[in-house]
């Protein structure tokens, strides 16, 4: 039993690695697709050679996506650069917020001194 559980992985693996990627651009024609009703779900997606649950995944998660959009929901991804400078206006701001911080405990020790001193 042991050769036939190895044999399954294996050829669960094959297929894995061979299974075709869809692009975003072939995810949105084929949900398209389906949601105009000229073929069957179950046609098209065997002509897509995908399974049914993974188009009604997409469905879902595309309409979810217009619905959002549509609900005013503008987040964006941030540009490599917009990070970059987030990340350094950051670094920036650690460093002036550790210079305050050193300051402040300066002026407070001299500030107890002189409280401690006498007259």
């Amino acid at each position: 039993m042991g050769e036939k559980e190895d044999a399954g992985s294996i050829v669960r693996d094959i297929k894995r690695k061979t299974r075709k990627k869809y692009s975003s651009e072939e995810k949105i024609r084929i949900v398209l697709e389906g949601l105009k009703g000229e073929t069957g779900i179950a046609d098209l997606c065997r002509r897509e050679r995908i399974n049914p649950n993974v188009c009604y995944k997409w469905s879902r998660d595309f309409l979810e996506a217009g619905k959002k959009r549509l609900q005013g929901d503008t987040e964006r991804e941030a540009t490599s650069t917009e990070v970059v400078d987030l990340k350094k206006e950051n670094d920036q701001l650690k460093q002036l917020v550790a210079e305050l911080s050193l300051k402040n405990r300066v002026l407070k020790a001299v500030g107890i001194k002189i409280l401690n001193a006498p007259l």
